[in-house]
């Protein structure tokens, strides 16, 4: 349909960041005529940010910079200054360090406008620099073009907790009063997007990209999403997931207060228990008792409505006064979930996690459906210079594995960045009755593969037909994790360096060739005497 021009304002907000901002302004103007102007606000800037940007505004009449005297600390009160400044039907909102791609306002209006909707919300893009790899964020919201008529229509919405890729009516804000935590509030996004759910509004979804967020993990100011690793952020996190909870039930829209907390257990949790025996014991100490106090708040309704992983990982803390089994937290917190060994039972025969902890009952697993178990494989890479070898092990899972009676692997190496698969093949599994596993293994010719960091994925096929897709457990210990120079015809020489993920899955980096061996060791050169 054709679109009214001048309809939007575009929130450009920015700290200390005139290496990027500049771009971010410019995707914005680059809109086209539906975009009435573009007000970037420079949070206290000391790096020339303020300057560039009026410099900017001087070529460009839809430009307004606002300065603030003061640094805010947070991303909150930037954007509610531009709020209050901007003069347009719509307004949406941009960092300073990520873009709107080419159209991205043309549909949300598009939309808005055709659904009578006070919001419209599209697909964001993470973009991990400087390799280029997209990853669609929550993209099973954004299928098709649907419009909400309420957002307990569709519950899921709180998982999408991003206020950038959405587009809001300005008088719907204003009326509710909609606005960003003020001052040093991270996860202020949380927040903004309970209070504009507990208003109740018609959102038009589209399945357009609306939004490229810049992930930038070598940054020397990490983001607020990135930067995990002090105990500040998780508590902000759970007072911001608590804090959205509490707005949603004042509302009395219990359905989305719910699905808060089950977002937190499958989202929240499971990431942060990914990462713990990357921490300090400290940490891990202060994160278990902050974690137990926070989920002692649930209810059992809480917890039913949350996917089982997270809800095994959370009853596990809670039953534990101190940090346990972190190896197979992390694993279960994996996606897909992968639930390593032991596996003991009650007295009764019932699953339980383990014998200290007979209270976190797996009942769930005895009725879950194959495809969805969290299937244990252990996977063993041994690189020779006759020829590489990956081993598989399929452990048993209460019984449930011979019920389905698995008869052949398929395995595959995809690369991280752009997604290219080498090495594919297809195995049988042979059961060993004595130790209760399945295995199999697989010749591998790794220098097929290239330059790359390559994950290994798995599908487990079973005799009725279904199957399981898995990651593997990254088995160590004699020497099979480390790096190490193999001899290569179509090389010379490949370095070979087999590693477990932060969740414990292996995965493989190749640099192949002469020059690939020298790039490694520069950069361990450059870690060494930086």
């Amino acid at each position: 349909m054709a679109l009214q021009h001048a309809q939007v304002t575009v929130v450009v907000i920015g700290y200390d960041d005139a290496a990027h901002v500049a771009d971010a302004v410019r995707s914005a103007l680059a809109q086209g005529p539906a975009v009435r102007e573009v007000i970037a606000v420079d949070d206290c800037s000391a790096d020339g940010s303020a300057e560039l940007l009026e410099g900017l505004a001087a070529g460009e009449p839809r430009l307004k910079v606002i300065r603030r005297p003061v640094n805010s600390g947070g991303c909150g009160t930037p954007r509610n200054d531009g709020l209050n400044a901007a003069v347009s039907p719509y307004v949406m909102f941009l960092d300073s360090d990520d873009v709107l791609p080419p159209g991205a306002v043309d549909a949300l209006l598009d939309a808005a406008v055709q659904h009578d909707a006070p919001v419209a919300a599209g697909l964001c893009l993470r973009k991990e620099l400087p390799s280029g790899r997209e990853t669609p964020w929550r993209h099973e919201l954004y299928t098709s073009r649907t419009l909400i008529t309420h957002p307990t229509q569709r519950v899921h919405l709180v998982e999408d907790t991003l206020s950038v890729n959405k587009l809001y009516r300005t008088d719907f804000l204003r009326a509710h009063g909609i606005r960003f935590p003020e001052g040093r509030f991270p996860y202020e996004d949380f927040v903004f997007t309970a209070r504009v759910l507990a208003a109740g509004p018609r959102i038009a979804l589209v399945p357009e990209p609306v939004y490229i967020w810049h992930v930038r993990r070598s940054a020397a100011r990490l983001s607020i999403s990135l930067d995990r690793s002090n105990i500040a952020n998780w508590q902000a996190r759970i007072n911001a997931d608590q804090l959205s909870y509490d707005i949603l039930l004042g509302a009395g829209e219990k359905r989305l207060a719910r699905a808060t907390r089950a977002r937190f257990l499958d989202h929240s949790l499971r990431m942060y228990a990914r990462e713990l025996d990357l921490r300090s014991a400290e940490y891990r100490r202060q994160w278990w008792n902050l974690t137990r106090a926070y989920l002692a708040t649930f209810d059992e309704g809480d917890f039913a409505s949350a996917p089982a992983p997270g809800r095994v990982v959370a009853r596990v803390v809670l039953a534990s006064g101190e940090p346990c089994d972190l190896g197979r937290l992390k694993e279960l917190a994996a996606r897909p979930a992968r639930l390593n060994p032991p596996y003991p039972r009650a007295q009764d025969g019932s699953p339980i996690w383990s014998a200290e902890l007979p209270e976190v009952e797996l009942d769930h697993l005895l009725v879950r459906p194959v495809h969805l178990l969290p299937a244990a494989v252990d996977a063993e890479l041994r690189p020779r210079a006759r020829g590489t070898v990956l081993r598989l092990r399929l452990h048993e899972l209460y019984g449930r594995m011979a019920q389905a009676g698995p008869e052949a692997v398929e395995a595959e190496f995809r690369e991280r960045d752009d997604g290219r698969v080498g090495c594919a093949a297809t195995a049988p599994l042979t059961a060993d009755p004595d130790s209760g596993t399945w295995t199999t293994e697989f010749p591998l010719d790794l220098a097929a593969l290239g330059r790359g960091t390559w994950d290994l994925e798995l599908r487990l096929c079973f005799a009725d037909g279904s199957h399981r897709d898995v990651t593997a457990h990254a088995v160590a210990g004699a020497g099979l994790l480390g790096r190490r120079a193999l001899p290569s015809l179509r090389h010379a020489v490949l370095l070979v360096q087999p590693y477990a993920t932060h969740s414990g899955a292996l995965a493989v980096r190749l640099a192949p060739g002469l020059s690939g061996v020298t790039d490694v060791v520069r950069r361990r050169l450059k870690r060494l005497f930086r």
